[in-house]
């Protein structure tokens, strides 16, 4: 039996390059244990900081290390040169977080290559990228969500009257707490948690330097925050549910990174009919944005009420030993090694 060569793609231009990296050496790891072995030929490849693509021997380099290149280059006519090794790949396992990674840009250039790649396409991704396109699918497919207002970066930085009103619409429809959120950067960055005026001005202030779409959610009392995973094409199916708990405010980006500082409940401790309702939303999530392969849906519960908000799908979640996407799977009963081979056979039959 002929081995199928997968292209590992990690790094890329985005702030979670090196969360990146970590991902792609568990995969590596995974691909290399069991019978993978047997299947597969791994060919990794590697994005630098400044977009230049790397040759398998520099990207193993990078694996081994777990950490990324520091030389960079200004020279973009080398943006576009590929190393020769990308025309063997058969199937591509891209594993680049945030944006150029998972907001369909990616994904279009390896759609220009007619080659196989695990996970949603084009317009899943772009759609669940942005914040606001992904609620708006969301709304139209009756999905339960807090209220949420759309600001513009042109609306923040604007002339000195119009910026008082903008604060008062936010806080007469959504009130306090409330967080503002980019509407295009993944992993919690630049998402802050308001209580007053002087912190709603400085966070819409923030967040308009990371993007020019912004979004402003109601925040919910007590809320839980609950995660599912989806896996499939277009049946997929969902896993368990587990829970974070921390000890911060949020779940902001020092606490999501920082070891020990959250913990993952699996599975989650919550009423079965709960657990069930969040596993049925999380398909219909998917399908919503047209995902494909994976995605993690998040949730809050509101267990005061016994309400359900879905607050959102990342159709490329952390993939390290430790993160919930495998952990999920794990607990269903898909170990890591059969998880990769999966989507790799999922990548490939969306093709075809």
């Amino acid at each position: 039996m002929s081995k199928h060569r997968v292209g590992l793609l990690f790094g890329g231009r985005s702030g979670e390059h090196e969360v990146s990296i970590y991902s792609a050496r568990a995969i590596a790891n995974a691909f290399a244990t069991d019978d993978n072995a047997t299947r597969y030929d791994v060919i990794p490849f590697y994005i630098g900081k400044d977009g230049r693509w790397h040759r398998p021997e520099i990207a193993r380099q990078v694996l081994d290390s777990a950490q990324p290149l520091s030389e960079e280059s200004d020279d973009k006519a080398q943006l576009w040169q590929f190393p020769p090794q990308v025309t063997e790949v058969d199937v591509w396992f891209p594993v680049l977080h945030g944006p150029n990674g998972e907001d369909g840009t990616v994904q279009g250039l390896l759609q220009l290559m007619r080659v196989p790649y695990v996970g949603s396409g084009v317009l899943g991704s772009a759609v669940s990228m942005d914040k606001l396109a992904m609620k708006s699918a969301f709304a139209q497919a009756g999905l339960p969500q807090v209220r949420y207002r759309e600001i513009l970066r042109s609306q923040i930085w604007s002339n000195p009257c119009v910026f008082p009103k903008l604060c008062d619409d936010i806080e007469e429809s959504l009130n306090y707490p409330c967080f503002v959120k980019p509407a295009n950067l993944g992993s919690s960055v630049g998402i802050s948690k308001v209580r007053s005026r002087d912190e709603l001005e400085s966070a819409l202030d923030s967040a308009a330097s990371f993007d020019r779409r912004i979004i402003v959610e109601a925040g919910i009392a007590n809320a839980r925050e609950v995660e599912c995973a989806v896996l499939g094409n277009d049946n997929p199916k969902a896993s368990v549910v587990g829970e974070i708990t921390f000890d911060s405010d949020f779940y902001d980006y020092e606490t999501k990174y920082t070891e020990g500082r959250a913990e993952l409940l699996i599975p989650a401790p919550l009423p079965e009919t709960v657990s069930r309702r969040i596993r049925d939303l999380a398909i219909e999530a998917f399908l919503a944005v047209d995902a494909a392969g994976l995605a993690r849906v998040d949730f809050f519960y509101a267990e005061d009420t016994g309400e359900i908000y879905l607050n959102e799908i990342n159709t490329l979640p952390g993939f390290t030993a430790t993160s919930m996407y495998p952990q999920l799977w794990n607990a269903t009963g898909i170990p890591f090694s059969e998880l990769v081979r999966q989507l790799v056979q999922l990548a490939i039959e969306r093709q075809s």
